[in-house]
């Protein structure tokens, strides 16, 4: 007789999962003053409504440099074409923060 396996469970979203949100609020903390200002702004006002393609999308912009993300979202600079949908709406959302 064989045993089955229970199925897996999916994988908890980010707002299912606090170590997640502790992870990216941590991950938003940046060397520029303005840059951490904005972000910390941001995820308080939006963080509870973040689904996992916009956190996805700011994972992405993170992974920019500090002067690369504050020209983003100051608008300075536009947004490379191979940028991904879910960073380009996060980033809307950026720089009405």
């Amino acid at each position: 007789m064989h045993a089955t396996l229970p199925p897996e469970a999916p994988a908890a979203g980010h707002q299912d999962d606090p170590a997640r949100r502790r992870r990216l609020r941590w991950r938003a903390r940046r060397g520029l003053l303005e840059n951490d200002l904005v972000l910390t702004r941001f995820l308080d006002a939006h963080e509870g409504s973040l689904t996992d393609g916009d956190v996805a999308g700011l994972d992405r912009l993170l992974d920019l440099s500090d002067n690369e993300l504050l020209d983003l979202i100051l608008a300075r600079t536009e947004p490379a074409a191979d940028l991904a949908p879910e960073s380009l709406r996060v980033l809307a959302r950026l720089r009405g923060a």
